[in-house]
């Protein structure tokens, strides 16, 4: 497989790639950049976490040039999770572009603050589509400068019903520009919308490569909140996600487990914003090892070391089942994605799941002291990148000031106006307590832990 070191790219942007410990290209990499560097359109299928988000970033970095009068790229997306983690990848392989602004524009955030960002000009702009129809149709976003236009996860978008919003944002591009079409699956109304935005594409087909790796298993049962229950208390993962149909379903079954005391983060399409975050960040660092969630979390999910797969409410299409246990197995490492169903229909479970194999829950060794609970609590800092902090500030104050190991402290996340600092339960309200007398770079800052 080529390496990031020869392919046509600034010396700058090697560097860059070296020092965030990028060394070979995926599949999908592999295949997509040179062409993109060429200015070919393409239509790629690969699955997330295939490296695809790289696989455009790059070339777009490489070639938009900052503080222009009107945005040069625009990136559509499903999800505002998606949205931000696009927006990271970016960020973090452009720090040799000195002033280039990167912008994310999606709903839950207020208009106004949007339009004034807006107003400061963009280089790169990410954004769903429904929010992006919004703007245009104020005439507060410009998209006569767009040079490259990218619709990441077409295929989510479109069982979203943003069809025609997706053609209304492709005619108010007045140039021509370069189109990358992703999805992870490849049905008849993506080839249609292929066809309408994209010129003499170049196909591109990843199999999904992990898919070997997972062991896909159903079980069938008539209560679904105990059979939970079990398959935790048996297989005993260190981090799972579990999907739910409906919010209803998603919020009982995090009551339930809380209740049975397990750590657990919660999201579906009724949180802010400011939650769904919170959530994630609080997942992904470990302080909250069980995520249950709606399909809004399925699709943009980007978190190594999930063990396990649990699909409470059996999806009604093969596609978002594959999407859901495409978050386990990731980099070469093995998953277990687990499906419960009330009645075991061979042909509807051929269907969606062609490759589980159907087993029974008396076989399961349950060990009902099992519990699984988060190594850490995370602690809210009311300060971030707005603020000047860095990994590097918090961490030195933890360690020296607060006189914490260094093993005590997990993910350090920072956001514009907030941080977020996974440490060790054994020490963290001690931490907390002693933190919000102590400064960082010479101010104080507010500071709470998340956990209720």
């Amino acid at each position: 497989m080529q390496q990031f070191s020869d392919l046509s790219i600034s010396n700058e942007s090697k560097q860059t790639l070296s020092s965030l410990g990028f060394e070979t290209l995926t599949a999908i990499q592999n295949l997509c950049i040179n062409h993109i560097l060429n200015g070919k359109d393409i239509i790629a299928q690969a699955q997330t976490g295939s490296g695809k988000t790289l696989a455009f970033a790059l070339p777009l970095v490489e070639r938009v040039i900052p503080q222009q009068l009107q945005p040069q790229a625009l990136i559509l997306a499903p999800t505002r999770e998606l949205c931000e983690q696009i927006a990271g990848v970016i960020k973090s392989i452009s720090t040799h572009k000195a002033n280039l602004k990167i912008i994310t524009l999606y709903g839950g955030v207020p208009l106004r603050s949007q339009v004034t960002s807006l107003s400061f000009g963009a280089d790169i702009v990410i954004g769903t589509a429904g929010r992006l129809n919004d703007h245009l149709f104020r005439k507060t976003l410009n998209l006569d400068g767009i040079k490259t236009f990218i619709l990441d996860e077409a295929d989510r978008m479109l069982d979203m019903g943003f069809y025609d919003d997706i053609i209304k944002i492709t005619k108010s591009i007045k140039s021509s520009p370069q189109t990358l079409l992703f999805s992870a699956t490849y049905p008849q109304n993506i080839q249609k919308l292929a066809s309408c935005i994209l010129k003499n594409p170049i196909n591109i087909r990843v199999e999904q490569e992990n898919r070997v790796n997972i062991k896909e298993i159903v079980y069938e049962s008539r209560d679904k909140f105990m059979a939970t229950l079990s398959i935790l208390r048996s297989y005993k993962p260190s981090s799972v996600v579990i999907f739910c149909n409906t919010k209803i379903q998603t919020d009982d079954l995090s009551a339930f487990l809380y209740d049975e005391g397990f750590d657990v983060a919660t999201i579906h399409g009724d949180f802010e914003q400011r939650e769904r975050n919170e959530a994630l960040i609080e997942f992904s660092n470990g302080s909250k090892p069980i995520l249950v969630a709606t399909d809004v979390a399925s699709r943009g999910l980007d978190i190594d070391n999930i063990e396990l797969i649990i699909n409470f409410d059996t999806p009604f299409k093969a596609e978002t089942y594959t999407h859901r246990i495409g978050r386990t197995a990731r980099a070469g490492k093995d998953g277990i994605a687990i499906s419960l169903v009330s009645t075991a229909k061979k042909e509807f479970l051929d269907e969606i799941m062609p490759n589980a194999r159907l087993e029974s829950l008396n076989t399961l060794l349950v060990d009902k002291n099992f519990v699984l609970q988060g190594l850490f609590s995370t602690l809210h800092i009311a300060g971030g990148k707005k603020d000047k902090l860095r990994k590097g500030d918090i961490l030195g104050v933890l360690c020296k000031d607060l006189e914490l190991d260094s093993w005590d402290v997990g993910g350090i996340d920072i956001f514009e106006k907030s941080s977020y600092v996974a440490i060790s339960r054994a020490v963290v309200k001690k931490s907390a307590s002693k933190l919000r007398d102590t400064t960082i770079k010479k101010r104080k800052f507010r500071s709470w832990l998340l956990d209720k």
